[in-house]
């Protein structure tokens, strides 16, 4: 799914950049491009890298135990 529509960015590379190490919006804002420009994305972007940012830390738990 698409959400930057300006950059052409889809949330599987959003959940890439947080693989790689992004934390935040702004990591991904210098990474991608992402709300750079409208900035009408930043909202669900910053969904998107918490919702993988939850993963990791639930992927991590359960390999963990």
């Amino acid at each position: 799914m698409f959400v930057c529509i300006c950059h052409g960015i889809t949330d599987t590379q959003l959940k890439q950049a947080v693989a790689d190490g992004a934390e935040r919006l702004a990591d991904v804002k210098r990474s991608l491009g992402v709300a750079t420009q409208c900035g009408n994305c930043a909202c669900k972007a910053k969904q998107v890298i918490q919702v993988a940012l939850d993963d990791q830390a639930e992927a991590l738990y359960v390999s963990a135990a």
